[in-house]
């Protein structure tokens, strides 16, 4: 921790679960008296205090950390649940198998979706609306 005062660190978790700084503010500290103002002030010279920004970045790279899922992670498990599918050697292990590979092969963009659009747009107005 950035040596923060416990009202700070206080402020520090209520933003990250609020992502408001006022809404943060008015949790951690006495603001009952104070008029709105000066509570969006006082959160903002929160945020910019470098202490409580390096606190809130480190915080933000550890849950993105914690939930980064990656391409490679998903087809990996893809895999195993495929081949897991092929060793039942029944027509649901069939079916689950050819599930996972047809995920695999969406996740990698070898298979897209195709949608058929029913309606009518006027292109010119759309082109129009484009260009405003």
């Amino acid at each position: 921790m950035a040596n923060l005062t416990p009202k700070q660190e206080a402020f520090v978790q209520a933003y990250l679960t609020t992502g408001n700084a006022s809404e943060a503010y008015r949790q951690a500290y006495n603001s009952k008296s104070m008029k709105v103002a000066t509570v969006n002030r006082s959160a903002k010279e929160l945020l910019e205090n470098p202490k409580i920004a390096a606190r809130l970045s480190t915080l933000r790279e550890r849950a993105v950390e914690r939930t980064m899922v990656t391409v490679d992670m998903l087809t990996e498990h893809l895999l195993r649940l495929a081949q897991k599918g092929e060793d039942k050697d029944t027509e649901t292990g069939f079916g689950v198998s050819r599930m996972s590979l047809m995920d695999i092969a969406k996740l990698n963009g070898l298979v897209v979706d195709k949608r058929e659009l029913s309606g009518s747009v006027n292109l010119g107005a759309a082109l129009d609306a484009l260009g405003d």
